[in-house]
């Protein structure tokens, strides 16, 4: 199991719409993963399991988009996220281990936003 490390990716306008199953084939493609997922497609994500790393089940919280052909942090895409993380849409399934590491993960691009992660609000 592993958590990403922090990319510290562009961020897209905040109104940008977030469509993850429409970002994941964009993320595929530009990433050349369309076979199997290689380092670029796991930049876009905040975890996966490094023990199936060669299966795209085992990437979680997809975060970036492809815009003008860069891989950006979306900031719909990181509420989603956090949001997930928060227990929205029934949370996600990680070891205990790694949810405070991902938590940080997606604390920074909160910060970048100049917002704060769910979890650090009162």
């Amino acid at each position: 199991m592993a958590v990403t490390s922090f990319q510290n990716l562009p961020l897209a306008d905040r109104d940008h719409d977030w469509d993850g199953d429409a970002a994941e084939k964009r993320v595929r493609e530009w990433a050349g993963a369309e076979d199997g997922p290689n380092d670029k497609y796991r930049d876009a994500h905040v975890w996966y399991d490094a023990d199936k790393k060669s299966n795209f089940t085992a990437y979680k919280l997809l975060v970036a988009d492809i815009i003008d052909g860069k891989l950006c942090a979306v900031p719909r895409g990181v509420m989603a996220a956090g949001n997930v993380m928060a227990g929205g849409r029934g949370g996600v399934d990680l070891p205990s281990k790694d949810v405070e590491r991902v938590k940080n993960h997606l604390a920074k691009y909160y910060a970048k936003m100049g917002d704060e992660a769910p979890w650090e609000r009162d």
